[in-house]
């Protein structure tokens, strides 16, 4: 049982029945990037061991958990005396595991342009106020340099980081923390990766926000469709795009 459980594929295997019992070997191979004779290969292995069982239903093969064999083993070396220390310790540790995940969010949008002129329209701050409801970024726009976040209605800064990464016109890496809310601004620092990739007469532009806690503010990521979106209008047709964003942001009374 500790040799098939020593594979981390299989260990998965057992996590999908986990989830849900009773799959076919159709249902399960979709689920690994391996030929359906290697997904074979480990649950037999893992039959072998007695954790898993299968059963006939009607041309289809089922395949169970079958969680006997780990309590036995559980009560083999875990008294009556440690299992609540045991308990304990395993759900701190799934705890700080939940925790310590992070949410990506990966947008891709292609524009008839040159690099160039989008990696100005990303760091220029009259341009970027056009299509980012107004907010313009500041920065030298070097490595390791500071950069602010502001609309001219709201008085003080919408957010602020550090440029990580500056590779014009390709690859632009920065920290964001938001602060227009107190709801926002408790959640930290995020990264964004502005990366740019000719391709023809056009680029191709993926923007991937990353480093945002499981769960975090939609707030957060929730704009950039609408952003990327106003990029590619304005440098496609020199004209604004109207998106509620920026009909959210129009007026000075929308601050305060």
């Amino acid at each position: 049982m500790f040799r098939a459980l020593a594979d981390p594929t299989r260990r998965e295997l057992l996590d999908e029945l986990y989830r849900s019992d009773g799959q076919t070997l159709t249902a399960l191979e979709q689920r690994f990037a391996m030929t359906r004779f290697g997904v074979m290969k480990h649950l037999r292995l893992l039959e072998d061991a007695g954790l898993v069982v299968t059963r006939r239903q009607g041309r289809e093969k089922l395949h169970f958990l079958n969680p006997v064999p780990i309590r036995l083993i559980y009560d083999r070396w875990v008294s009556k005396y440690a299992e609540p220390w045991a308990a304990g310790l395993t759900g701190l540790k799934r705890d700080l595991e939940e925790q310590e995940t992070s949410m990506e969010k990966v947008f891709e949008i292609y524009i008839k342009t040159t690099p160039q002129r989008l990696w100005d329209a990303i760091t220029d701050p009259q341009v970027r106020a056009k299509y980012n409801f107004g907010a313009r970024v500041v920065s030298d726009w070097t490595p390791g340099s500071e950069y602010t976040l502001s609309h001219a209605a709201s008085g003080t800064a919408l957010g602020e980081g550090v440029n990580v990464e500056v590779d014009p016109p390709r690859r632009l890496v920065q920290t964001m923390t938001a602060l227009w809310g107190d709801d926002v601004r408790a959640e930290g620092p995020s990264r964004i990766t502005w990366e740019i990739e000719p391709v023809g007469d056009s680029c191709r532009l993926r923007l991937t926000h990353d480093q945002l806690r499981e769960g975090a503010n939609d707030q957060l990521y929730g704009g950039w469709p609408m952003i990327l979106s106003g990029l590619k209008t304005w440098l496609e047709t020199g004209e604004l795009l109207t998106t509620p964003g920026s009909l959210m942001y129009a007026s000075e009374g929308d601050w305060q």
